[in-house]
């Protein structure tokens, strides 16, 4: 069976546990030397790189956080000179400065390399047509799967987001096996082609990678029955590489990480103290090979777990157990903690309901309020569906313990996602 790198996706724990400690001292010393910042926050912690003797050492070395890279504006995090940057991409700032990540080329043919593997680990082959429907330009999805699918030697479709229906027609003439995108926007291409008439299910694609926002199991059925599909998780973030960082192989027993370039962490979100093996808390990833943006234990905000029991695929790096939700994400109605992927788990599936919906926060007095609303999956009378709406709220109120008001709208009614959705509208602040 084809694979890509075998030799170092199946290292056993000693020798993988050797080249990350060997990387780890490279990459702390290279961030100490040539980073004002991390020289600061490890002088202000009382730590040197020398200090690091055993991976377990990295616990006493200081976080990096997104607001340091956004008081650090542009270019203050890199650890070369700017003249051996060869790419920029950022964040959108749509919420203050946007955070700005930089590649030398040798960090570009590692990323290129880091996504052929995870590509392959879903069982995308050379000379698969692989349609790229995320997004280019400053938004790493879409060129670090470019780079990727072409090192693994397949056909790559440029498409990026938008236009629908012509997407729906090449990923058709193409003979596509691979659809790479964001999991709402899958669906999206699903339910247009859908009514065009066109059965994706019996078309040539066998694979979708989805990333770039959370998604539940719930929604990856949802995707596998329309689409015909296997469909994976991948696991990314800009500040660390970008997508690639960790992938679903055919099993889909969670993400393996690759470890041989990131190390791992799972702390308390609290106390931001270490977490054993197999306990749910923040992600936390220091790059090990990273030349210009190295990043020394950084925050995902990501909530997880973490597991180094075997793989059936023979893989050693361990995996990250489906991401749950964000800590920045975790909403808190009347005194009960609820993710957003945890509402989408309860309405995907749900008779009736198609897989579109929109959470909506505001404040009613002292307490949030939350309006969830989705869409009937067929034309029915407003009877029918607030009927409908009745039976979703008590299904939140048992399944996820919330009191909430529920909306059912008429098919097409909810904003359609092209890229990352839009999930949650906070306007809470806005009644203060």
């Amino acid at each position: 069976m084809f694979m890509f790198a075998p030799e170092v996706e199946r290292l056993d724990r000693p020798a993988l546990k050797a080249l990350q400690l060997q990387r780890l001292r490279d990459l702390l010393s290279h961030a100490y030397a040539h980073v004002p910042h991390t020289r600061a926050a490890f002088d202000a912690a009382g730590i040197k790189p020398d200090d690091l003797r055993h991976l377990e050492d990295l616990a006493r070395f200081p976080f990096t956080v997104k607001a340091d890279l956004r008081d650090n504006y542009p270019f203050g995090l890199f650890a070369v000179p700017r003249e051996k940057v060869v790419r920029l991409h950022a964040s959108s700032g749509t919420t203050g400065r946007p955070t700005v990540v930089g590649y030398t080329q040798a960090d570009i043919d590692i990323w290129a390399g880091l996504m052929a593997r995870s590509l392959a680990a879903t069982g995308i082959r050379p000379g698969d047509v692989v349609h790229n429907a995320y997004g280019y330009g400053l938004f790493t999805g879409g060129l670090g799967f470019h780079y990727g699918a072409e090192r693994l030697g397949c056909s790559v479709v440029p498409m990026s987001g938008g236009n629908t229906e012509k997407q729906i027609g090449l990923i058709s003439d193409f003979g596509a096996r691979a659809l790479a995108a964001t999991p709402s926007y899958a669906l999206n291409i699903a339910e247009v082609a859908e009514q065009m008439g066109v059965s994706l299910a019996e078309s040539p694609l066998a694979v979708g990678v989805f990333g770039a926002e959370p998604w539940s199991e719930s929604m990856r059925a949802e995707l596998d029955r329309r689409l015909g599909i296997k469909a994976c998780d991948m696991y990314g973030l800009s500040e660390i590489m970008g997508p690639g960082v960790a992938i679903e192989c055919e099993h889909r027993v969670g993400l393996h990480g690759w470890e041989d370039h990131f190390l791992f962490e799972v702390v308390d979100p609290e106390t931001l103290e270490p977490l054993p093996m197999g306990a749910e808390g923040e992600l936390v990833i220091t790059t090990l090979t990273k030349q210009a943006l190295p990043m020394v234990r950084y925050r995902t905000r990501d909530i997880t777990r973490l597991t180094d029991e075997p793989c059936a695929c023979g893989r050693t790096h361990l995996r990250i157990l489906r991401v749950t939700g964000r800590n920045d994400d975790m909403m808190i109605i009347r005194g009960v903690n609820v993710y957003p992927s945890q509402i989408e788990a309860a309405l995907v599936g749900f008779a009736g309901v198609a897989p579109h919906y929109q959470l909506t926060l505001t404040r009613q007095g002292s307490l949030d309020h939350l309006t969830v609303e989705a869409e009937v999956e067929d034309s029915r009378g407003e009877d029918d569906r607030a009927h409908l709406a009745r039976q979703v709220r008590h299904h939140l109120k048992s399944l996820v313990g919330i009191s909430c008001e529920v909306i059912v709208r008429l098919p097409g009614e909810l904003p359609r996602s092209q890229g990352k959705a839009v999930r949650v509208r906070d306007l809470r602040k806005q009644a203060e």
